[in-house]
């Protein structure tokens, strides 16, 4: 699919977390593993002090708390932020993580970037364009490479990822604290230029 014209990446703000709030409410999820609970947590953040959920969703020196994992353990947290999909409405998320100085990742991180398209935006090339725009920021972090993994029988995420110039590099089964899927691991080789 062709990526769309008109998509950006924006940096989450108090003007748009009203489209954010209600893209929740109408029952889109940015987490893919939790889905509504993580979407009804998140409702319950921004009720509770709108300006902490802004301002937690960058966190470039990793100065939150840890990362709880789907099995209740907690990990170190990454460096990261996400960054709001928007074409003049808002479309979804997309996020990313990385260890500094180099591109590989602890085994807990399935992968450097993740990303959610709101349904009823899904199937205009909004995820490709998205992505694509993301591989400016994981230059700039110094990354020669992202990883992005995707379920097996997920084929519109993996054709966004082919789009982007995503090689296959192994298919595996997800531990079952993220679902237990047969899924497939990607690498997008990120080319040298300029920073966004």
């Amino acid at each position: 699919m062709k990526p769309a014209a008109g998509v950006r990446l924006d940096w989450p703000s108090l003007e748009r977390l009203p489209a954010y709030a209600e893209a929740l409410r109408r029952g889109w999820s940015p987490d893919n593993v939790r889905g509504a609970d993580a979407a009804q947590a998140e409702l319950a953040a921004i009720a509770a002090d709108p300006a902490a959920f802004v301002a937690q969703q960058v966190d470039r020196e990793a100065s939150g708390p840890p990362v709880r994992l789907p099995d209740g353990t907690t990990a170190r947290r990454l460096p990261g932020y996400r960054l709001w999909i928007w074409d003049g409405a808002f479309c979804g998320v997309i996020g990313l993580r990385w260890l500094p100085g180099t591109s590989a990742l602890p085994p807990h991180v399935l992968g450097h970037v993740g990303y959610a398209v709101v349904p009823w935006k899904r199937g205009r090339g909004i995820a490709t364009r998205a992505l694509g725009l993301m591989l400016d920021h994981a230059r700039a972090e110094g990354l020669g490479h992202v990883e992005i993994t995707t379920d097996h029988d997920n084929v519109a995420s993996r054709k966004v990822i082919e789009a982007n110039g995503g090689r296959l590099m192994e298919a595996f089964r997800k531990p079952a604290a993220y679902g237990g899927k047969e899924s497939l691991r990607y690498r997008i080789t990120i080319p040298r230029g300029d920073s966004p």
